[in-house]
C-alpha cells in the first residue's frame, strides 16, 4: 500500500524531510521525533506516514507500529511516569491535522501533561441503553 501524504500537512513536510526534525525512529510506515514545544524532557510524537486527520482515517495496517515505539521512546527517556495522548478534532486539542502519539513524561506536578477529569453523575439505565447501542455497532 503506498503511503497518502498531503502537501500542506506539516508533519507530511516533515516525513518528506522538508522539514527537519529530532528523528527518534523510522519505518516505512512510522516517524518518531522529539516534540519542539515540549511539556517536559523526552516529549515525543510518533506518527503513522500515511495521512489522516483522524485516526478513525487511518488504516489498521498503518497503526501496528505505534505502541511498541512508544514503550521503547519511553524505556529510553527513563520516564517512570508518563502520558500518552492522542487527540482527535479541534474540539478535543488537536493541533495538526495529522494522526500524532504524544509520550509525555512526568517527572513531577509541574512538569509534562496537566490533565482534568470532570466526571459527570451516572444515571444506570442510560448508561444501559448507551451500552447496548455502542455494542451493536461493534
Amino acid at each position: 500500500m503506498s503511503t497518502k501524504m498531503s502537501a500542506a500537512c506539516i508533519f507530511c513536510k516533515i516525513i518528506k524531510g522538508e522539514i527537519p526534525c529530532f528523528k527518534l525512529f523510522e519505518s516505512d510506515k512510522t516517524l518518531a521525533f522529539l516534540d519542539i514545544n515540549p511539556l517536559s524532557k523526552g516529549h515525543a510524537l510518533v506518527i503513522p506516514k500515511h495521512h489522516g486527520e483522524k485516526l478513525t482515517d487511518i488504516p489498521d495496517d498503518q497503526l501496528g507500529e505505534i505502541l511498541p515505539i512508544v514503550k521503547k521512546l519511553a524505556a529510553a527517556t527513563g520516564a517512570n511516569d508518563w502520558n500518552l495522548l492522542q487527540n482527535n478534532g479541534k474540539l478535543a486539542h488537536q493541533e495538526v491535522g495529522h494522526v500524532h502519539f504524544h509520550m509525555i513524561p512526568k517527572p513531577n506536578e509541574k512538569e509534562g501533561l496537566g490533565v482534568g477529569w470532570p466526571m459527570q453523575g451516572t444515571d444506570m439505565d442510560k448508561l444501559k441503553a448507551l451500552f447496548e447501542d455502542i455494542k451493536g455497532k461493534m
